[in-house]
């Protein structure tokens, strides 16, 4: 498979299948590469039509076929601040905190 070993926050991957993904489920695919990213959301864009493959939408129960061009949008993986807390919470939180170091 031709990718980054992790896919770059903010920007369009474009990844080819090889033999090994070949049969697999898109859903299945995009939950293994977009690590830490939630099903739910790896099926909203696949809902959504944000995730092309061979510059087409697809279902989720698409089967990738050798060659096949898979277009993903930038996602944010679970790992970010946002994730665990919202804006306006967030900002709170932040405001609260009296000392930090490494």
């Amino acid at each position: 498979m031709h990718r980054p070993a992790k896919p770059e926050a903010g920007t369009v991957s474009h990844v080819e299948v090889d033999r090994e993904q070949a049969g697999q489920r898109i859903d299945n695919f995009l939950t293994r590469y977009l690590k830490g990213v939630p099903r739910s959301h790896v099926y909203r864009i696949l809902r959504n039509g944000e995730v092309r493959v061979n510059k087409g939408r697809v279902k989720p129960s698409y089967r990738l076929a050798v060659d096949d061009r898979i277009r993903i949008p930038p996602v944010r993986s679970g790992d970010s601040a946002e994730a665990w807390a919202p804006g306006p919470v967030r900002s709170r939180l932040e405001a609260a905190i009296l000392l930090e170091d490494d």
